[in-house]
């Protein structure tokens, strides 16, 4: 049987490799038999950053195979804490303390995928997303605690802001990119000239051009087409690398993404102009 400590030995030696690598299901790790005499194997979803839900071997000496039970591991880092409420006591979660009702202060170094409830990848459901921070907002907004007590008022306001924050940064790819190498230990603003190939440079030249000679809403269109399907294919593209911690092909693909999405921005622009002229 696999005791509490081996478990968490495991979460130590497994940490990095699991966020890196362990986006399906199935992946088989060997070298843990040295440990644990056993092989185990993870059934695993990574959901935001330190977060992941998987299932262990439980283990059988004879046949080298297990039955399983779930473990679910927040937050491997060092301060890791069990949270408690500030007024009662409980055992409580990210937003409200489930005894009490009440809210709770904001969690220090959570990641924006956390707050949101949303896997930590690149190609994330924005709509899934959207409905998160909608139900999010009802419940957080500081209209709704105007007449609770300064602390609440002061939680929530808090909460609402984080919120709103994780929101906008998630929801838009560049942002969310810069965010994903951030917690990689990558900083860069999202304003930042990252060097770009002098051919992507030539293309993107050309499609600005292209762009600005355009004199019907059909041709505009056909360029806003190309451009949504080549942000679609960059996104594909960099979630891969993300997967892989290949995060200097991430910061070349994002410069690459910064371009095409400002020539987007261009065709609604254009577009709008025609809707105004019309």
């Amino acid at each position: 049987m696999v005791t509490p400590h081996q478990l968490r030995r495991l979460g130590c030696f497994y940490w990095l490799q699991c966020i890196r690598n362990v986006y399906g299901i199935g992946h088989r790790f060997s070298y843990p038999k040295n440990v644990f005499r056993c092989l185990v194997t993870f059934n695993s979803n990574v959901v935001g950053h330190g977060r992941y839900i998987c299932n262990l071997l439980h283990h059988d000496s004879g046949s080298q195979t297990v039955k399983y039970f779930n473990l679910v591991t927040k937050r491997l880092c060092a301060n890791s804490v069990n949270r408690k409420c500030w007024s009662c006591g409980s055992s409580a979660p990210s937003f409200f303390c489930p005894s009490c009702k009440l809210v709770q202060p904001p969690e220090e170094r959570t990641s924006y995928f956390e707050i949101m409830d949303c896997e930590q990848t690149f190609a994330l459901d924005t709509q899934r997303l959207q409905r998160t921070y909608l139900q999010l907002q009802r419940s957080l907004h500081p209209d709704h605690f105007s007449q609770r007590t300064p602390k609440e008022q002061e939680y929530s306001a808090e909460q609402s802001a984080s919120v709103n924050k994780a929101y906008r940064t998630l929801q838009k790819p560049m942002s969310r990119g810069l965010y994903m190498l951030e917690l990689q230990g990558i900083h860069l603003d999202e304003g930042t000239d990252i060097t770009a190939d002098p051919q992507l440079l030539m293309e993107v030249m050309e499609i600005n051009e292209s762009l600005a000679e355009t004199r019907s809403e059909d041709e505009v269109n056909s360029i806003g087409r190309s451009m949504r399907e080549r942000l679609k294919d960059l996104t594909k593209q960099i979630d891969t690398a993300l997967s892989k911690g290949d995060l200097q092909s991430t910061k070349a693909l994002l410069a690459e993404m910064k371009y095409f999405a400002n020539i987007e921005e261009k065709v609604k622009e254009k577009l709008s102009d025609f809707a105004d002229s019309a």
